[in-house]
């Protein structure tokens, strides 16, 4: 409850206003095409293992998938998240066979005993680092997770022969940050292990997102914060990003990058205002331009100059074709960042990284942390 020009003004929870938000009105389109229920049914009974189940995406695909007749084995690094999505399915009566695990994909005993006991027949690998600001001031800790994470689930579902898909973004595309550049090597790793990656833009209502941001602002009754007036960004919405991993799964060809369909970027600060309409409907909500932050693009992309997109599927999927690096040379290197990694070196990691992903110009905050004067 605030108050403004002399008038109470009661609004929801947070989560309760993205959650009841029309976001088609403002993406100006219809949803996304989605998967056929002739190839959804291919997943009935399957054991699909899903990590980052606790997570805003994470947890909306574990209920599409017990939902399809799936046996589920979550896997979570956060105890509060993990309790959520557990006690949400018991109340809701939907698990007919769930299992439960807290740990971290980059545990390797873990990874191996989940895959020796249930032998899941699909991953789907949602768990990730994601706060582009802040882990331009973590970086050790993104690379850890985001690359060798991925590293440990990839090499396990490729020694079980198991499909695995890996949530990606489209900060991956050309990177400036320090996430954008972990997630493009999470890409390499899956692909050249014979996985599907799924570049997903901005996600509405997620977890942490800017729209959720704005929502906050607005209960709180302080000003909307844009980083810029000319940044846009492509946005899809939580059921989209479940549907595209879904479709995904069940696409033709067996691996590959694939991108939503989409055609148009949006305003962040129309986001702003839009958010502000629909939330609290006259009142004037002033807008605060800052600026970029380290790491901050003012329009991402879905495929760079040097990757291909193919035509758009009936299931709203685009392939890309990219080029994958040697997997002995990715090897070494990633052998390498480790190494950097776990003696704590940021600049070595950072050269690592840098031959990792050619195209990936680190922010000014990132060399100065790594004290990397003349690099590059």
């Amino acid at each position: 409850m605030i108050e403004s020009s002399g008038c109470t003004v009661i609004l929801q929870p947070v989560n309760a206003v993205v959650e009841n938000i029309d976001w088609y009105s403002f993406l100006g389109r219809a949803p996304l095409p989605a998967a056929g229920a002739d190839s959804l049914a291919l997943l009935s009974r399957h054991r699909v293992l899903i990590t980052g189940a606790g997570g805003s995406i994470g947890s909306a695909l574990v209920r599409r998938v017990v939902a399809l007749g799936c046996e589920v084995i979550l896997l979570e690094s956060a105890e509060s998240n993990l309790h959520e999505v557990q006690r949400t399915l018991s109340g809701d009566r939907l698990s007919r066979t769930g299992t439960f695990y807290l740990g971290n994909a980059s545990d390797p005993a873990l990874v191996d005993e989940i895959f020796a006991v249930h032998r899941p027949q699909l991953v789907f690998h949602t768990a990730a680092f994601k706060y582009l600001p802040l882990l331009e001031e973590q970086p050790l800790a993104a690379i850890a997770n985001n690359i060798f994470a991925t590293e440990t689930l990839a090499a396990a579902a490729s020694r079980h022969g198991v499909r695995m898909v890996l949530l990606s973004t489209d900060k991956a595309v050309a990177p400036g940050s320090v996430m954008g550049a972990t997630k493009y090597v999470a890409e390499q790793i899956v692909l050249s292990n014979g996985g599907t990656a799924v570049r997903l833009a901005n996600v509405l209502g997620s977890r942490g997102s800017v729209s959720e941001i704005f929502a906050a602002q607005i209960v709180s009754g302080t000003p909307l914060t844009v980083t810029d007036r000319e940044a846009r960004r492509y946005f899809i919405t939580i059921s989209e990003a479940v549907e595209l991993l879904l479709a995904a799964s069940v696409h033709r060809d067996a691996g590959g990058l694939f991108v939503p369909q989409l055609t148009k970027a949006h305003s962040i600060a129309d986001l702003a205002r839009f958010l502000s309409k629909a939330v609290a409907p006259g009142r004037e909500i002033p807008i605060e331009f800052t600026h970029l932050r380290p790491g901050e693009k003012k329009r991402e992309r879905l495929w760079s100059a040097d990757e291909t997109p193919g035509e758009a599927s009936p299931d709203g999927l685009v392939r890309v074709e990219l080029l994958l690096q040697p997997w002995n040379r990715l090897i070494e290197r990633l052998n390498e960042l480790r190494m950097q990694v776990e003696q704590r070196d940021l600049g070595g990691a950072i050269r690592c990284l840098c031959e990792l992903v050619p195209c990936y110009q680190p922010s000014g905050a990132i060399l100065q942390q790594a004290a990397i004067i003349h690099y590059g």
